[in-house]
C-alpha cells in the first residue's frame, strides 16, 4: 500500500521538476508563452478630419519593409480604435529571438517613434513589451 503511493509522490515530483519547453511567468509554470510582443502606441486627435491618424498610418506603410525585415518576425499588426483615438503597432517574435532583437533596441523603433512625434496631433507616445499566446 503505502510504497506505490510513496511512487506515485516520486513519480509526480519528478514530472513537475521537468522545464516546460516553453518560458512561464507564474511560479507553478501555468503561464506559459512562446511569442513576445512589442507594442508602440499613441494617442491621435479628431481634428482636420484625423490628419494625424493619416499621417502616422503614412509613417506606418514606409516603415512596414523594415520592420518586417527585422530577424525572426512573426507577426506585424496595427490596431486602431476610433472611439478611444488609439493607434497601436504591435511586432511579435518568437519568444526564444526576441532578446537578439531587444538588444538592437527593437530597431527601427527610435527613429519610428522620433517620426511620429514629429506628426501633429500625435500624443501619448509610449511602448510596452508583453507576452502572446494563442488559446
Amino acid at each position: 500500500g503505502g510504497s506505490s503511493l510513496a511512487a506515485i509522490k516520486l513519480v509526480s515530483f519528478h514530472l513537475a521538476s521537468i522545464p516546460s519547453t516553453m518560458p512561464t511567468i507564474d511560479e507553478l509554470g501555468k503561464v506559459s508563452f512562446s511569442v513576445i510582443a512589442r507594442e508602440w502606441r499613441c494617442k491621435f486627435s479628431e481634428d482636420a478630419g484625423k490628419l494625424a491618424l493619416t499621417k502616422a498610418q503614412e509613417l506606418l506603410e514606409k516603415y512596414e519593409s523594415q520592420i518586417k525585415a527585422v530577424p525572426h518576425v512573426k507577426n506585424v499588426q496595427r490596431i486602431v480604435c476610433g472611439g478611444c483615438l488609439d493607434f497601436k503597432v504591435i511586432i511579435s517574435a518568437p519568444a526564444v529571438a526576441f532578446p537578439d532583437w531587444e538588444a538592437t533596441k527593437f530597431e527601427p523603433e527610435e527613429a519610428f517613434l522620433k517620426e511620429l512625434a514629429e506628426i501633429d496631433g500625435i500624443t501619448a507616445i509610449e511602448t510596452q513589451t508583453y507576452t502572446l499566446t494563442e488559446m
